[in-house]
Order: structure tokens, then C-alpha cells, then sequence
């Protein structure tokens, strides 16, 4: 592949980038919308046409590292796994 015809695919893919963040961004106003009416409604489930669309409280639990690591460094130690990755980016 020429330098030129990678040029060119960086460019699609910043370009494609570009309009995944604006639609992205799109999306999540349009969410909001409905979110604000259905809290507007005091509603957690609505039904509309063939769709059913939630905007529940959920909660998770979740371990912290962080604190773990902290209070039981040696433990820690014991059961970090290291991994390899290779990461694309373009700046």
C-alpha cells in the first residue's frame, strides 16, 4: 500500500470518526429528551408503539481496587495479571 492510499484511509477513518462523535452526540440529546418526559411523568417504563423504553435506578456493586491495593498491597500483588495489547491510534 502506497503512502498515499494510507493517507487517504486516515483521512476516511478521521473523517468517519468525526461523524460517529456528532451522531454520538445526537443520540445522547435525543435521550435526554425522552429521559427528561419520562421523568416529567414520574414514569420508570413506558410502552410507545412496538418499543418498550426504561429509565431505571440500577444498582451495582463493585470491588475497588484502589482501596484493596491500599489496605493489602501484598494480596494484591499476588493477583495482578499483566496483560499485552497493541493499541491503533492516529494523532
Amino acid at each position: 500500500m502506497s503512502t498515499q492510499e494510507i493517507t487517504a484511509k486516515v483521512e476516511h477513518i478521521k473523517t468517519l470518526q468525526a461523524m460517529i462523535e456528532e451522531l454520538t452526540a445526537e443520540m445522547e440529546s435525543v435521550k435526554d429528551e425522552v429521559k427528561a418526559e419520562m421523568t416529567a411523568q414520574g414514569v420508570e417504563e413506558m410502552i410507545v408503539s412496538c418499543f418498550k423504553v426504561r429509565y431505571k435506578t440500577v444498582t451495582t456493586n463493585r470491588f475497588d481496587s484502589t482501596a484493596f491495593k491500599k489496605t493489602h498491597s501484598d494480596l494484591y500483588e499476588q493477583y495482578i495479571k499483566q496483560t499485552t495489547s497493541k493499541r491503533f491510534s492516529i494523532a
